[in-house]
């Protein structure tokens, strides 16, 4: 049994570290790194209990960090989506030298609303944590619906994201409670303001998991943050608008 994460590398030039979203894994963003890869090397990992790294686990943060950490680039373009976006800020406030940029992709600060905040409903978390121990694969197909809602391709995303989950070992479910848990409990909105680094923020103006609001609401919190909206995507626009999210990347990149 292997004791580290696996990675999959493609292309050449500067680093750039892509981290997958709860209940997904490294086959997510495909499409992305062959585009990407043209250009840099890419990095695409498969966090702790999901996909190629299924058998392993972690408890909190600081533990997927630290794993992700073991077999990272020395200095990388970090971009993380979803809760991916939650484990590269994390990475990025407390070893910063390890992070060049800082692109957060669909993601927030805190994904747990809370009045006036807005975000996921406690009570849906609630509803997925119940369900996740009473039919995980359901939970996960659910979610997947939920991150495609409003999308004007929201089939063709659906049917991408589980292609891309299928393709590799179902998650551990011990995994999948933990990472619902960071998605009810973390609250990075007062230490964004300790970021180093470059920070770009990307959304879905469709998305139902981080609203678009958000985007603004988390200006009050950084020092120095630029962030772009993709006008018909929802939680993955990175699939949704597949040309203009790499096209956004690399301009972001090349700043």
């Amino acid at each position: 049994m292997s004791a580290t994460l696996y990675w999959q590398v493609q292309g050449e030039g500067e680093d750039v570290v892509l981290v997958h979203g709860w209940g997904m894994n490294g086959a997510v963003w495909q499409q992305t790194a062959e585009a990407l890869s043209q250009s840099f090397r890419v990095h695409i990992v498969d966090l702790p209990g999901y996909g190629n790294s299924a058998q392993l686990h972690a408890e909190d943060l600081n533990e997927i960090s630290n794993l992700v950490l073991e077999n990272a680039p020395e200095k990388a373009i970090w971009i993380g989506w979803s809760l991916g976006g939650l484990v590269a800020t994390h990475i990025a406030l407390n070893h910063p030298g390890r992070v060049k940029k800082l692109i957060t992709v669909a993601s927030s600060p805190k994904f747990a609303a809370e009045k006036p905040w807005k975000g996921i409903q406690p009570k849906v978390l609630s509803a997925f944590t119940q369900q996740l121990v009473e039919d995980f694969q359901v939970t996960i197909e659910r979610f997947m619906a939920l991150q495609a809602m409003g999308s004007p391709t929201a089939r063709q995303d659906v049917k991408a994201l589980k292609k891309a989950v299928l393709s590799r070992p179902s998650p551990n479910p011990d995994s999948l409670l933990v990472g619902l848990g960071l998605l009810a409990d973390v609250d990075f909105r007062t230490e964004l303001k300790n970021l180093t680094m470059p920070f770009y923020r990307l959304y879905g103006r469709l998305d139902g998991l981080v609203p678009v609001k958000v985007a603004e609401d988390v200006q009050e919190y950084t020092v120095d943050s630029e962030y772009f909206t993709f006008s018909s995507s929802s939680h993955a626009p990175f699939m949704t608008e597949h040309d203009e999210f790499c096209s956004k990347i690399n301009q972001i990149i090349g700043k």
